[in-house]
């Protein structure tokens, strides 16, 4: 892509958007382009950066830290971009398609509302796709990790699929025959704050009792750091460990204690996966999927969460013993998911945009045969005279 860098920071008209990417995109995915894109993983602590196939095979990976919340959306900006470009010196790139962690307005254009970052109502795929001479896809990150395990991953040959994605909350999607169902509005899959204890822990959303509270990175670093804080001698092996610092006890500490037989850190790991099968539990009630996947941090503590869950899922699922149970695995593409799937979202608004470009094309060619050919008449013409 030799003009890309010169294209990047014009208002061309190669610049433009499809707005809409089309409700059919099961069958979309079968027929998109076979090219590269890239996929953007908007997360609190990071951004990630991938040029992926369309196998879902990452052919290049960058990695950045997100610019403080308190900076101006424009910052965030500037860093996708740098990256992307960064990425086209050395990929043909024909698309972008970015996860973000927060609410994604129906229309995958508006980020209206991201816990980590400054964006409220923010145009996020119209001021990047002004600046990049590709199309611009944004979906909300569980979305397209969703989209990633459905057809790379865990949920491969699942017609109706729930993700649960377990990190420092918990966020959520579903799929139904290969359809992302984003709600009326796009919000929806926020499952992370269903109330499951009235009155329960606050939570930074402003209610009480969420059952991201219960079953998140979160809810066991709480946990942990409470006993720790209270001096209990079943916190004796983790105190040890950080050498009294409490504020030093992290999820993936606590997971690998837990893997080295720390009684208090199964105990706790296997509390987070109770809430979680309970959760599950009530899901299934509502959407009555075929497939529970659990991505996320908090899934690398595999059978030590995975198993608890499977389990009180089990106890509190309505009619047990009388329906199907789905299926609850964990997630296969680890925290490039997220980045993958909005890689390969990307490329239904590629193909739109290729046929586009194609189209135009067309038109000036038939336009230069006619005018060629008026050219040719005029010389004769003049000749004859």
């Amino acid at each position: 892509m030799s003009t890309y860098r010169d294209l990047a920071h014009r208002g061309s008209a190669r610049a433009t958007v499809l707005r809409t990417v089309g409700t059919r995109e099961r069958r979309s995915h079968l027929t998109a382009p076979r090219v590269p894109t890239v996929g953007i993983d908007i997360g609190g602590t990071k951004v990630m950066a991938g040029v992926v196939d369309a196998d879902g095979n990452i052919l290049e990976t960058l990695r950045t830290e997100t610019p403080d919340k308190s900076k101006s959306p424009r910052v965030v900006e500037d860093t996708i971009v740098e990256l992307v470009l960064d990425l086209s010196d050395r990929h043909d790139v024909h698309a972008v398609g970015i996860g973000a962690a927060g609410w994604v307005d129906a229309d995958r254009n508006r980020v209206l509302f991201a816990p980590h970052l400054s964006w409220r109502n923010e145009p996020l795929r119209d001021r990047i796709s002004g600046r990049l001479a590709v199309p611009v896809l944004v979906d909300n990150d569980a979305n397209t990790a969703a989209w990633a395990e459905w057809r790379f991953g865990a949920a491969r040959g699942e017609d109706h699929l729930v993700m649960i994605t377990l990190g420092t909350g918990i966020g959520g999607a579903i799929l139904e025959d290969g359809q992302v169902k984003r709600g009326k509005f796009g919000v929806a899959g926020e499952f992370g704050h269903m109330q499951v204890v009235p009155g329960g822990h606050r939570c930074p959303c402003g209610n009480r009792g969420c059952w991201e509270q219960y079953s998140s990175g979160n809810a066991l670093v709480r946990e942990a750091r409470e006993l720790a804080a209270a001096d209990s001698p079943v916190a004796y092996g983790i105190i040890e460990r950080v050498k009294g610092n409490v504020p030093d006890i992290t999820g993936p500490l606590i997971t690998e204690l837990a893997r080295e037989g720390d009684a208090m850190c199964v105990e706790l790991l296997q509390d987070i996966g109770q809430w979680l099968g309970v959760g599950i539990a009530n899901l299934a009630a509502a959407l009555d999927p075929s497939c529970f996947v659990i991505g996320g941090g908090v899934s690398a503590a595999d059978d030590l969460l995975i198993g608890p869950a499977r389990d009180a899922f089990r106890r509190h699922l309505t009619g047990r013993g009388y329906r199907p149970e789905a299926r609850i695995a964990r997630a296969q593409l680890g925290p490039e998911a997220g980045m993958v799937g909005a890689a390969d979202l990307a490329r239904l608004v590629a193909r739109r945009f290729r046929r586009a470009n194609r189209r135009r094309v067309e038109r000036y060619e038939r336009y230069e045969r006619y005018a060629e050919a008026r050219r040719s008449n005029d010389r004769t013409s003049q000749g004859t005279a």
